[in-house]
């Protein structure tokens, strides 16, 4: 049987595990922003990933409720 992956967790995954790469990677190498801007950047972009997560699972949780509700 396949296993179907929930999109609410396989791509705000991914986008997390990317940020996490650049971050470790450019901020150590970048000497034109100050602390504060680096880590701000970082931040932002780990709450914009909590929200699409939050997005995407409230989506898939109203398709499921459609779909029970049509089932029933």
């Amino acid at each position: 049987m396949k296993r179907k992956y929930k999109k609410s967790i396989l791509l705000p995954g991914a986008l997390f595990i990317y940020a996490t790469a650049m971050a470790v990677y450019f901020i150590p190498r970048n000497h034109e922003m100050s602390a504060t801007e680096k880590w701000a950047t970082v931040i932002a972009s780990y709450v914009i990933i909590a929200a699409l997560w939050w997005v995407l699972d409230k989506k898939e949780k109203m398709a499921q409720r459609r779909e029970e509700e049509s089932n029933s």
